[in-house]
């Protein structure tokens, strides 16, 4: 199956999914790329997404043992399940798209 999603799709969906993720965490996330601080390169991106996602995935991961122990809410979870979901989902379309993107430069002849 060929994932066939573009470089302005990736990135309207990792805004909503840091959007959301940001949402549950309670931190505002930044209006555009261009909140980003210019001294930030790709590596340090990459960082704080995979840093955000498990964020998420542990928070999705709190609320589920607290519902278990009768402490949460059904909401909270199904929210923060939600939010882990679409984040996890973001990384996975951007790891995608670079790895394409690498084999393409490779297969570049000189």
């Amino acid at each position: 199956m060929v994932n066939s999603i573009g470089a302005l799709d990736a990135l309207s969906a990792y805004g909503r999914a840091r959007g959301v993720a940001d949402g549950v965490a309670g931190n505002a996330a930044p209006s555009s790329v261009g909140d980003i601080p210019a001294s930030s390169g790709f590596g340090d991106l990459v960082a704080g997404a995979v840093s955000q996602v498990g964020g998420a995935l542990s928070k999705a991961e709190s609320a589920s043992l607290a519902q278990v122990a009768g402490k949460g809410d059904l909401i909270d979870v199904a929210t923060a399940i939600g939010a882990a979901e679409t984040a996890l989902d973001t990384m996975v379309a951007v790891r995608d798209r670079v790895v394409n993107a690498y084999n393409d430069i490779m297969r570049m002849q000189i």
